[in-house]
């Protein structure tokens, strides 16, 4: 799935509270699995290895995630999603030529969308739907040395919005790139896209 010459490691961010949705995201029913887990197939096929990143309730999700994941705890998150990005660096060892990463609100991204983005030679790039870019983002690992550079009290669009004329984007027919499930009704929403029920 993914170039040969370059290898790709993949971060999925799951450090949030969950306020608005009232349950951990990671563990959302989905596809007869998990958000967290159908993400971590999607990604895996063409990323090695998958990370997970994990804040609020850490302990309990980290148990309680999958196997094909690579669980990694981020005592800061309520700093925000800046500090789980670089916690998920820091634990990919050695860092390899990019890095991957999308948010686990985000679980109906397409195979072919990472298909896509993994044959990008970009120092950046990123899906868009409907004209709006959305997630996952496949970044060399120059730019993932400068993200864990980053000062913790800034954000992660400030070092995305530093590299604008490097960033590659890839058009996709895929609305879930755009998906932010962070409530109940936005889960139904995605749900009845998918045809299914809970």
């Amino acid at each position: 799935m993914s170039r040969p010459d370059l290898k790709t490691a993949a971060i999925i961010l799951a450090a949030g509270e969950s306020r608005r949705m009232g349950q951990a995201k990671a563990t959302l029913p989905f596809r007869g699995a998990t958000f967290l887990s159908v993400l971590a197939e999607t990604l895996g096929a063409g990323c090695s290895p998958v990370y997970a990143v994990f804040g609020f309730d850490a302990e309990k999700l980290m148990k309680a995630a999958p196997s094909s994941v690579v669980a990694v705890e981020n005592p800061v998150y309520r700093e925000g999603m800046l500090t789980s990005l670089q916690a998920g660096l820091r634990a990919v060892n050695p860092l390899p030529d990019r890095v991957l990463f999308t948010l686990v609100d985000h679980p109906a991204i397409s195979p072919e969308t990472v298909f896509r983005l993994l044959h990008s030679d970009a120092l950046l790039a990123m899906p868009r739907f409907a004209g709006k870019r959305g997630h996952p983002v496949l970044m060399r690992r120059e730019i993932a040395l400068e993200v864990m550079a980053e000062p913790a009290n800034s954000k992660l669009n400030q070092v995305l919005d530093r590299h604008s004329a490097d960033i590659h984007y890839i058009d996709v027919d895929d609305a879930g790139v755009r998906d932010d499930i962070d409530n109940p009704q936005l889960y139904q929403d995605l749900l009845a896209r998918e045809g299914a029920r809970v």
